[in-house]
């Protein structure tokens, strides 16, 4: 099985980079399976109902999220959308909105996509992620998949790449989102867990990680820089392209994908 799996996509920028070369990369891949990650879709801040409904047109097999889930009011009712298959991060409580994993068929087998959020250098604090990871992978509806995959929404590396040594050869693949800055540790570990630290963002190429280059003021002047999208200029593609072998839920190849794309004229 291959899927292809697209890292943070950033405001208009990043949901028109996709746009553009999801249909390419389909063609040239052939991925039996998509997963996107889009909880800075809405103008760089969590999602809405009108940026998800460009986003579906996209037919992804998985939405994923993180710590940003929330940060639109207009698009928390979407996670609790049992139409939708959007998970945000599972290590929250329960009565938090949304779902932390989505399972699905894809032929003859059943794939298990979780999301979980680090704890380091956060300023929320979900639970533990590797004790989630733990109860997670006890549950009968995700030992029963024949694939499990983990959208690991990540700030430190330390802690990205322990939680990969934690769940070798207990999960397919697990890679990095958040930081919207491309890893170069792209490796299938041996457990034949497939793993990156973090694949990076779809978003604006000329950017500080897809936001406006005025929060430079933030930097020079110790004074809070308001996070906003700059819609002009090149554009950047992060993604992972992952095979699976389902008969023993292991990767066998991954390789990262990094696309630049010209502004439009």
């Amino acid at each position: 099985m291959r899927f292809l799996i697209f890292g943070d996509v950033v405001g208009r920028p990043g949901r028109e980079a996709v746009t553009r070369v999801l249909p390419e990369l389909r063609d040239e891949h052939k991925p039996d399976n998509v997963i996107i990650n889009v909880e800075n879709i809405a103008h760089g801040m969590g999602i809405s109902p009108t940026a998800m409904a460009e986003a579906r047109a996209w037919q992804a097999d998985v939405y994923t999220t993180g710590d940003h889930a929330w940060d639109n009011k207009a698009g928390v009712p979407l996670l609790d959308d049992q139409a939708l298959p959007i998970v945000r991060p599972a290590n929250y409580p329960e009565n938090v909105p949304g779902r932390g994993y989505h399972i699905f068929s894809s032929g003859a087998y059943r794939v298990a996509v979780l999301n979980l959020q680090g704890q380091v250098f956060f300023k929320n604090d979900p639970n533990n992620p590797f004790h989630t990871a733990d109860a997670l992978l006890r549950q009968a509806d995700i030992k029963s998949a024949d694939v499990v995959l983990i959208d690991w929404h990540v700030e430190a590396t330390s802690e990205a790449r322990a939680l990969g040594w934690h769940l070798d050869g207990r999960v397919a693949a697990l890679w990095g989102t958040h930081t919207h800055v491309p890893t170069a540790d792209a490796q299938i570990l041996p457990g034949g867990t497939g793993y990156i630290t973090d694949v990076g963002m779809c978003g604006n190429y000329h950017s500080i990680i897809g936001g406006d280059r005025a929060m430079l003021k933030g930097f020079l002047q110790q004074l809070k820089a308001r996070y906003t999208v700059d819609d002009t200029g090149p554009l950047e593609i992060g993604a992972l392209l992952i095979d699976v072998d389902p008969s023993s839920g292991t990767t066998t190849q991954i390789k990262h994908l990094r696309t630049i794309l010209p502004a439009r004229s």
